[in-house]
């Protein structure tokens, strides 16, 4: 069923990923996307500054680190906190909120690591039939 367009995003209960112009949508993509999903489950270990989450994720632009950031602290994930000192020290942390949604995300990453090598073997039969 499509949200009526008189539906504001504060009155939104609960989403359907499956309607098209669902809002849920976006905050799937920010979560999911290749930086968002890595952001979330390193944010767990512990706060950081930007460059710490750019040298510890591995081939991360600084434009797309800084867009997945922005986009999980407007989802109300991530936290940024500027520390008033010379230069200004920004920490990013996970919120309360961000945390349950990281444990989930963790969850699904160990899964990945933990059948990588199940999936490799799939990928290498699955290109055996094609050639």
């Amino acid at each position: 069923m499509p949200w009526p367009k008189s539906t504001k995003t504060t009155r939104i209960r609960k989403g359907n990923l499956f309607a098209s112009n669902c809002p849920t949508r976006n905050v799937l993509d920010d979560v999911t996307s290749r930086w968002g999903s890595l952001v979330l489950v390193l944010l767990l270990e512990s706060s950081y500054r930007f460059s710490e989450l750019a040298y510890l994720i591995g081939g991360v632009s600084e434009k797309m680190l800084a867009q997945t950031l922005r986009a999980l602290e407007e989802d109300g994930f991530v936290l940024r906190t500027v520390h008033a000192t010379k230069p200004p020290k920004v920490e990013y942390s996970l919120t309360a909120f961000g945390r349950e949604l990281a444990e989930r995300m963790q969850a699904l990453t160990s899964y990945i690591e933990g059948n990588v090598a199940r999936v490799m073997a799939n990928r290498a039969s699955a290109a055996k039939k094609i050639a």
